[in-house]
Parts: C-alpha cells; structure tokens; sequence
C-alpha cells in the first residue's frame, strides 16, 4: 500500500467508524508530513481524492473537515426527516423557536375551519443546524394539535404519527437564505438553500402548511421512476 493509500484508509476509517463525526477538523497537510514522514504533495494528493469522494470538505484558510454526508429523499411522498437523519447515523434533534395561534391562514389555502397553530424551529443534524422549518396546522381539522407539546417533538413526526391525509401537493424551490434563516442555520446570508413547501388535506380540509429550508449542500431530492405506458 503506498502512502498516499494509507493516509486514505486510514481517515476513512476514522469516519466510517464514527470517530471522527461530520464537523471534525482533519490533521493539516503538514500534520501529515510529519505522522506519514512523506511530501506534502503526497498529504496533499490523498486529501484532494478524499474531498473528491465527498468524505471531507475543505474549507479556504480553515482546513479540511469531516463532510455532513447528504440527506437524500423521494421526491413524492412526506418524509420524517429525523427518521432520515438517524438513518444515516447521526443524532436528530428539534428545537422550537417559536409558537403562536394565528387566525390568518397561510398562503394559498381556501376553505380553512382555522385557527391555525403556526410553529418555527431548527432540525439538528448532530451538533449542526440541518433544517429551517415554518409549519402551520389547522386547529379546525386538527383540534389536538393545541394540546401537543413541540418543544422537542416535530410536528411533522407527530403529524405523520397521529394524523391521516389524503391529498398533499409541493413546491420546490431554490432561494437565498434570509438573514433570519441564515442565523438559525448558522450559513450566510443569501447562502443557497433548498426550499419545500408542503400541504396536506384531509378529505377537502387543509391539515398542515409547512416550509422547510435547507442549506443547498445538505439535502438531495431523489425519485425513482419508470416510462409511463
């Protein structure tokens, strides 16, 4: 095995063991060196491959970090997405932000009983922020929804746990991130995000609205399909 290799395999190995988890600074090109006793170009080489792979992600001035490897998701379908975080073996955490009851009904929805429970929070992939998310829920359709506390429970993982829908409809986008999202998911501001806008019905009712932002990097939307006859 040459050194190049070993370098290689042995960062690999620290990852996939789970060692080093996603965020960790790699040793520096120099660090290298002198552990491996090579050139730099040679430190240099096995990074560059690394990085290419996806498994770590160099940073200008910074150094090379452990990658956050990329959530990936149907395209069709309502996701929980601390089911797709813990899939890949990382810790899944929601924190609320904020809740209100608004009698307002968020955009493009007709025929709402209302009130609506409006919830902000943070999805957590590890120690990192993953996911901005702004969710409605009809308090007409789903009345026990004002006694549930969010405080560390997702709504969407309540919701696809209590409530039964029958119609559902997206909208993909892609956006800068607003200074406020940007804060919460500590990326700058005008950063490439990912944006999901969902509803749901129950038979004709509405039952959420919710807008998920993600940082562009982190979120993939995958769709397996056949040609229609």
């Amino acid at each position: 095995m040459t050194i190049e290799a070993r370098i290689r395999h042995d960062i690999e190995e620290r990852i996939r063991s789970g060692e080093w988890v996603p965020g960790t600074r790699i040793p520096f090109e120099h660090e290298l060196v002198v552990t491996y006793g090579c050139a730099r170009a040679t430190a240099n080489k096995a990074i560059s491959r690394l990085a290419r792979e996806g498994l770590i992600e160099r940073r200008r001035r910074a150094g090379s970090f452990v990658a956050h490897p990329r959530i990936r998701s149907a395209v069709v379908g309502v996701p929980d997405i601390g089911a797709l975080i813990a899939a890949r073996g990382e810790v899944y955490r929601w924190q609320l932000d904020s809740r209100a009851i608004d009698t307002d009904p968020p955009e493009d929805v007709a025929d709402s009983a209302g009130p609506w429970l409006r919830l902000c929070g943070v999805h957590h992939a590890g120690a990192d922020p993953f996911g901005w998310e702004e969710r409605w829920l009809d308090l007409g359709t789903v009345p026990e929804a004002r006694d549930v506390d969010f405080s560390a429970l997702a709504p969407g993982t309540w919701l696809l746990d209590h409530v039964p829908w029958t119609d559902a409809r997206h909208r993909i986008s892609a956006v800068p991130a607003s200074l406020a999202v940007a804060r919460h998911l500590r990326i700058a501001a005008h950063a490439a995000c990912l944006q999901i806008e969902r509803w749901t019905w129950r038979n004709g009712a509405p039952v959420t609205v919710a807008q998920q932002i993600f940082p562009g990097d982190r979120y993939d939307l995958v769709e397996d399909f056949t040609p229609r006859a």
